[in-house]
């Protein structure tokens, strides 16, 4: 093998060998959020006609869980190498910064994947879920994975402790994925909330991956592509500048 699949094949191996704790902790949390949310609403709410409530939160909850299990994959293993010291190893062999950035990338994406995986084959023992759009509900978990990877890689190279780490977690991470829409429509919210809601961009993941299933959505899937596409390629390349000025990771 190769430098870059050797990486890969490492950061794959790296969450793989607990998954207890890397994918069916996720899952557990992602499940008691479904039972909780569809026990105290289901009889209460209807978003869409015809769609039961816990059908409607079940792709939200899908693609929080891809979301956050992508961006804790890469994050964590990049502070916990940075921590311990053993980064060097990484930075010693031939790798280019683009084939490093693709390395934690690949892996951070089927994590979150996998994830969302296994929270889609629990929950539909609880809801019947369509698939309408499956390309969408494709091209959204993908892009998903894929933004919230390179925001993981970005927070992995700048905290220089897991306190860092927290931080964004607690105050980036969560309050995005929860005022998305996972658990409502933006369309009950006052005027007001609305709009903050458009401004965010993984609303725009939620309600296009939702498309997927329900062939129904908040906003037009093209418009939400307009919105995460150009994120996707911003943020990759602020990624790919950091890798090669080695900020924060040469010492």
């Amino acid at each position: 093998m190769n430098g870059f699949t050797t990486l890969l094949y490492k950061e794959l191996l790296r969450f793989w060998k607990v998954l207890l704790q890397t994918v069916a902790a996720p899952v557990l949390t992602a499940l008691l959020y479904l039972l909780v949310f569809a026990h105290v609403l289901e009889a209460h709410v209807e978003v869409y006609p015809g769609v039961s409530y816990t059908a409607f939160l079940l792709p939200g909850l899908i693609m929080m869980s891809v979301l956050q299990n992508a961006f804790a994959n890469a994050s964590s293993s990049l502070i916990q190498s940075k921590i311990t010291g053993n980064i060097v190893f990484v930075l010693l062999p031939p790798l280019t910064h683009v084939e490093f950035f693709l390395a934690y990338l690949l892996a951070a994406m089927v994590r979150g994947l996998v994830v969302g995986a296994g929270v889609w084959l629990i929950g539909v023992f609880f809801a019947d879920l369509p698939l309408r759009q499956p390309l969408w509900m494709l091209v959204y978990a993908l892009a998903g994975s894929a933004l919230f990877g390179i925001i993981g890689i970005i927070a992995g190279i700048w905290a220089e402790k897991f306190d860092h780490l927290a931080g964004v977690q607690n105050f980036v991470i969560v309050p995005l994925t929860f005022l998305s829409g996972v658990f409502y429509s933006v369309h009950s919210l006052p005027p007001l909330w609305q709009a903050v809601s458009h401004a965010n961009p993984v609303f725009y993941l939620i309600d296009g991956f939702r498309h997927g299933f329900f062939g129904t959505a908040d906003v037009d899937p093209w418009r939400g592509l307009a919105v995460v596409i150009p994120c996707l390629l911003v943020l990759a390349g602020l990624t790919l500048r950091l890798l090669q000025r080695g900020y924060k990771l040469r010492f």
